[in-house]
Order: C-alpha cells, then sequence, then structure tokens
C-alpha cells in the first residue's frame, strides 16, 4: 500500500509520527555513512514524510505554482538584461578602443571651443591659449619620448658626443653672451628708472651673503645656482613685464577671488589632486627644474610641491625616499617649504586683500630660486641613491568620487580656518604683549613708544631698502619683515592690507610723523618678501613633520633646519629683489578727467595722486590763483581745487 495513501485520519496521522520518531532515533546521522557516500535512513524517511505531509497538506499546491512563477519570473529578467549583458561584454572588450574615441570626441569638442574663444576675442582668450599650449607640448613631448624618444637619441648621439668635447669652451662663449645680453638689456631698461638697479644690488648683496654662509664653499654646483637664478628671473621678467603672463596670472587671481577664499581653495586643490591634475602639474615642474638645475628627483619634486601645498604636505610626496635622501637634499626639501606657501594658505592672505596674482607669482617663483640657493648653502658632498633616477612615484588620493574629494576639501578646510583665527589671535596678543614690555623699558629710560616694529624698523631699514622700497618706505616695510620673521606672516600680510586699505581709500599720506600707507611699488616688493613660511614659529612645524616620517634622522634634521630657515628668508627677499627691478607703475588715466568726473563725496588714491597734482600746479601770486601745466585754461581748475582741499590739507586751501 503507498505511504502517502495510509493514515488519513488523526489517530493514523499520529501514529506514524510516532513511529517516525522513533526511527529517527534508531537512524541517528552517521558521519562515516556520509563520508562514504552510505545513504543515511534517517534523512531518508524524515524526507519521504515531508514529502506526504506537503502532498496532504492544501498549501502544497500553491508552494509549486509560486516557486514556478517565481522562475518565470527570473527567466523574463535574464531575458530583458540579454542587451545590457552583451553591451557590458562589448565594452569590456573593446575598452581601449571606446577610450580613445572619447579622448577624440573630447579633444574636437574642445577644439572646437578653443577656435570659437580665440576667433570672437583673441585677447580674452590669451590665457586659455597659454594654458592649451603648456599642456600640448608636455603631452606632445611625452608622447614623441615614448615612441621617438630611443631612435632619435641615437641618431643624435654622434653630435652628442661632439658637443661634449666642445662644451669647456663652448660654455664660456655661451655664458658670455647670455652676460652682455642681460647687462645691455638692464641698461637700456633702466635708463629712464635709475633707481630700480638698488634692487639689483640688493639681489647680487643676497646671494654673497648666502655664499658666505655655504657649508662647503668648495662644492657649490654653480650650474644649479645659475640655472635656478636664470629660471626666477625669466619666470618674473614672463609674469610681471609681458601682456599674456601679466594676464594669465590675473586671471588666475581673479578665479579665486570669489565665495569663502579658504574654503573654495581646499575644495578645489583636494579635486585637482583626486583628478590627477595637481600630481601632473608638480611632475611637469619638477621634470623642468631637474633638467635644467641637474638636481635629483626626489628633491626636485618636494619643492616643485611646495608651489600649490604647505611645509608639511610636500615630503609626504617623497616620504618612502625621506629616509635615504642626503643632508643636502633634506636642506633642500626645508628650504623649499619655508620658502614658499600653502595654496590654502594664499587663500587667506587673498582675504585680507593682498594681489592675488602677486601671491602666486611669488610662489612660482620661490620654487627655482629656492633649489639654486639651497644648493648655494649647503652643496652636495655625499653620493645620492637617487642621482640615476628617472622619476619618482606620488600617491593619489583615497577618495572614490569627485563628490567625496570635494566634501573632503570644504571639511579639511574648516580646521584650517579656525587655525588662522587662532594664529592670527595669539600672535597678534604676543605682539601687544612684547610691545607693553618694551614700552615700560623705554619709560625708564625717556624712549616713548619703544616697540617691536620700531626696533624692526631700525634694524632691517637697510634690507628694506635694498630690496628696492623708497628710503620713507623703508622703515614700514622693514617693520613687516621683523614681524614675518620673528612672528608670523599672517599678522605681517594682515598689516600690509591695512596700509594697501588706506592708500586705496585716498588717505593723506602723512599723519604727523606717522606714513599711514606705502607706494605701490613698495606694496609688490614686501608681498614678494613675506611670502614664504620661513619664521621662527616655523621651525617647529617643519621638525615636527619630518621627525614624524623618519624619526631616526630626527638629530640630522636639527642639525640642518637653521640653515634652511636661512635660505628660506633669504629666497623671499631675492623674490622681492626681483620684483623691484622688474615692477612697473600701474598707468593712471588723465587726471583733469579723473577730477571733473569726481563728486568729492568720498576718497580714492586716484583722487588723491590727482589733488596732489592739482597742489603742485596751483600758484598764488598777489593774492592770485592761477594754474599751470595740465590745468592751465581749465574752467574746472577752481572748483577741483575746492573739492581736494575738502579732503586735503594745503596752503592754498586758505588763500
Amino acid at each position: 500500500m503507498d505511504n502517502c495513501g495510509a493514515g488519513s485520519g488523526a489517530a493514523g496521522r499520529s501514529h506514524r509520527e510516532a513511529m517516525a520518531r522513533l526511527e529517527m532515533e534508531g537512524n541517528q546521522i552517521n558521519l562515516d555513512n556520509l563520508e562514504k557516500g552510505i545513504d543515511n535512513s534517517a534523512f531518508s524517511s524524515l524526507g519521504e514524510e515531508e514529502l506526504c505531509e506537503e502532498h496532504d497538506s492544501p498549501h502544497g499546491g500553491n508552494e509549486r505554482k509560486r516557486r514556478e512563477g517565481n522562475g518565470r519570473v527570473a527567466s523574463y529578467c535574464r531575458k530583458a538584461l540579454q542587451p545590457a549583458s552583451k553591451a557590458k561584454r562589448f565594452c569590456k572588450a573593446h575598452a581601449k578602443a571606446l577610450r580613445r574615441v572619447c579622448w577624440g570626441l573630447l579633444g574636437a569638442a574642445y577644439l572646437c571651443y578653443f577656435i570659437a574663444a580665440c576667433w570672437l576675442n583673441f585677447q580674452r582668450a590669451l590665457a586659455l591659449v597659454i594654458i592649451t599650449a603648456v599642456v600640448i607640448f608636455f603631452m606632445c613631448w611625452s608622447l614623441f619620448k615614448k615612441y621617438c624618444g630611443a631612435k632619435v637619441l641615437t641618431l643624435l648621439s654622434p653630435l652628442w658626443k661632439c658637443l661634449q668635447k666642445s662644451w669647456p669652451w663652448l660654455k664660456w662663449l655661451l655664458y658670455v653672451l647670455l652676460l652682455g645680453g642681460l647687462v645691455t638689456w638692464l641698461a637700456l631698461d633702466t635708463a629712464k628708472k635709475p633707481e630700480q638697479l638698488i634692487s639689483l644690488a640688493g639681489f647680487c648683496v643676497l646671494v654673497l651673503f648666502l655664499f658666505a654662509f655655504s657649508k662647503h664653499h668648495s662644492a657649490v654646483s654653480w650650474r644649479a645656482v645659475f640655472w635656478g637664478l636664470g629660471l626666477e628671473f625669466l619666470i618674473g621678467l614672463f609674469i610681471l613685464r609681458t601682456t599674456p603672463g601679466i594676464q594669465a596670472f590675473q586671471w588666475l587671481g581673479d578665479q579665486i577671488q570669489s565665495l569663502p577664499i579658504i574654503v573654495f581653495f581646499s575644495c578645489v586643490m583636494s579635486i585637482l589632486y583626486y583628478l590627477g591634475v595637481m600630481q601632473w602639474l608638480i611632475l611637469k615642474i619638477s621634470w623642468l627644474l631637474q633638467i635644467s638645475l641637474g638636481t635629483t628627483p626626489t628633491e626636485t619634486l618636494s619643492v616643485a610641491g611646495n608651489i600649490f601645498v604647505g611645509q608639511t604636505e610636500a615630503p609626504l610626496l617623497i616620504r618612502p625616499y625621506l629616509a635615504d635622501m642626503t643632508h643636502s637634499e633634506i636642506h633642500a626639501v626645508m628650504a623649499g617649504g619655508f620658502s614658499t606657501i600653502a595654496g590654502s594658505v594664499m587663500g587667506a592672505y587673498i582675504s585680507f586683500g593682498i594681489d592675488a596674482a602677486l601671491l602666486i607669482a611669488a610662489s612660482v617663483m620661490a620654487a627655482p630660486c629656492a633649489l639654486a640657493m639651497s644648493k648655494l648653502v649647503y652643496p652636495e658632498v655625499e653620493e645620492s641613491k637617487f642621482k640615476g633616477k628617472e622619476s619618482v612615484r606620488i600617491s593619489s588620493g583615497e577618495e572614490r568620487n569627485i563628490l567625496e574629494a570635494a566634501s573632503n576639501g570644504a571639511a579639511a578646510s574648516i580646521g584650517l580656518v579656525a587655525n588662522i583665527a587662532a594664529n592670527l589671535i595669539a600672535f597678534l596678543a604676543v605682539l601687544e604683549f612684547i610691545n607693553a614690555a618694551l614700552r615700560w623699558f623705554g619709560e625708564m629710560v625717556e624712549i616713548k613708544d619703544l616697540s617691536f616694529q620700531m626696533i624692526c624698523s631700525y634694524v632691517l631699514m637697510p634690507v628694506a631698502f635694498l630690496m628696492g622700497a623708497d628710503w620713507a618706505d623703508s622703515p614700514l616695510v622693514a617693520e613687516l619683515l621683523g614681524i614675518k620673521i620673528f612672528l608670523n606672516e599672517f599678522v605681517a600680510y594682515q598689516q600690509l592690507a591695512t596700509y594697501k586699505r588706506n592708500r586705496l581709500s585716498g588717505l593723506e599720506e602723512w599723519s604727523g610723523s606717522r606714513k599711514q600707507w606705502i607706494s605701490e611699488r613698495a606694496e609688490s616688493i614686501t608681498t614678494f618678501a613675506l611670502c614664504g613660511f620661513a619664521n621662527l614659529s616655523s621651525i617647529g612645524i617643519m621638525l615636527g613633520g619630518l621627525t614624524s616620517m623618519v624619526p631616526h634622522r630626527k638629530s640630522e634634521l636639527a642639525s640642518i633646519v637653521l640653515r634652511a630657515l636661512l635660505t628660506g628668508i633669504c629666497v623671499s627677499m631675492l623674490n622681492s629683489c626681483l620684483a623691484g627691478l622688474l615692477y612697473v607703475p600701474t598707468e593712471m588715466g588723465n587726471c583733469v578727467t579723473i577730477l571733473i568726473n569726481a563728486n568729492f563725496t568720498s576718497t580714492n588714491y586716484n583722487i588723491y595722486t590727482c589733488c596732489k597734482q592739482l597742489f603742485a600746479s596751483t600758484v598764488l601770486e598777489n593774492g592770485t590763483l592761477y594754474f599751470t601745466g595740465a590745468w592751465d585754461s581749465v574752467p574746472e581748475s577752481l572748483p577741483c581745487l575746492t573739492g581736494c582741499c575738502g579732503h586735503y590739507n594745503h596752503t592754498y586751501c586758505t588763500a
């Protein structure tokens, strides 16, 4: 009789369950039987019982139908997803070709955009042209080096050997030509502005000063020194004198004067780092410095990174190599950190009111100068393990997508903002404490208003004058230098921003015996001189950052850091000397037009300057006022004079 048909009543079912339990007890699961592949009767009887119950239960059919329905749905889903699966397999198989097609389409779209921008307004698109040209150059160079480099080197090897033989006398001919060209250019350029030669003299004095403090005078690599200073000069000439350079850096400055600057800077830097743009840019700058100065990849990469990141972040780029770097290379890493500022901190200075284009220019110019002066102060006398390395790897960011990178950058800026605020409060309080103590000591010997700034103005005044500041502006510039070196560049830039606001608002230059602002040229020189982390408080930051990466070299780092600090201070001053030499004053409009159109309800620097010109053109003779120069025969001369007298004091105002 069939097992499933027996026992339809409740008593029969109870009997079966009891029998099944007894059978289970008598047929326990046997692991030996499982290992030998023998069926276990316990599983068999239980399986039969479940099947019987499934057929007896009214829900068994429903369960089977549900499973069949699920199977049909799964089958339909598989059929529906077949095109997507095929597309995925196709993309995977032809990934390289599809990538080329995408890049080709993007390139074609950018080419159309580029042509349209140049066609509509070439002057406006000049910055775009420069950026595009730089990117295309490096892309072409990479392709050329990859596919044709070895062949070209083989073809040029005879010429290279001939050049090597002739180089001992050929290099001196090249040096003479370059020196002659530089002297000729300087003579023509400074003929109408001889005061700019003071900056050149200051540049030479600072280089000689650093050479005097060199660790190994006879081991100086003059190739690194001259190439570094030459690159610094060329970059400065491009940025400060050429129209494309001025427009490109002004455009960069304009892009970052928006939104809360620090948050914007931190967010953008994080995104660029995630996309690999920063790594690419740092590597290309490093390559340029390396082939020209002859420095090793590790130290060059760190200094190039300092253009964009801070003194503790840049060494992270070469962290795996720090343990084996020579003392000269470590000095270069430190000097690069002291000579430049981080991109995010640059945002803080811009928020104070400092010119963004000058800050960017100062940071870029500092890189070759820092490497050059580092090799002058601490020449290489050891055998570097990285001299023959072609390149150094840079790790990428850990973010998984661009939104996470932007979020992390914005979040990191919160701590930076708090750090900046705390630094300003702390150092301003320290400065006030020092000044209060100095005033107390000064009163003991009848010296009034003795302060830290006053001491710096006397001690560093010759340095400020050699950098190119006018003698009248030199005390204020010297004060700012002292604050930057002994306290913090934050406080110095804040004070410089105050002087700049006073000038732009049209305040009188002198208030009693105290100058209220410095000239535009002195502002430019000071902006370069303050652009760097080289101050006493940064010693601890530098040592703390590097010691955490290579703790076993702590004593070596401590023995190098002071010399690196001196190098960093002088690099910023050398940049300021170059800025003074290449400075071009901002052209003003016609003063007659400016004052005629002014309403004199408020003042600005243009009104102040034009009022000074009007006062100089005014003559009082026998109680009668008349005007000379540009103001001669101008009917509005007297109303303009009245407007100027409403804001500025002059002897003619009481006539």
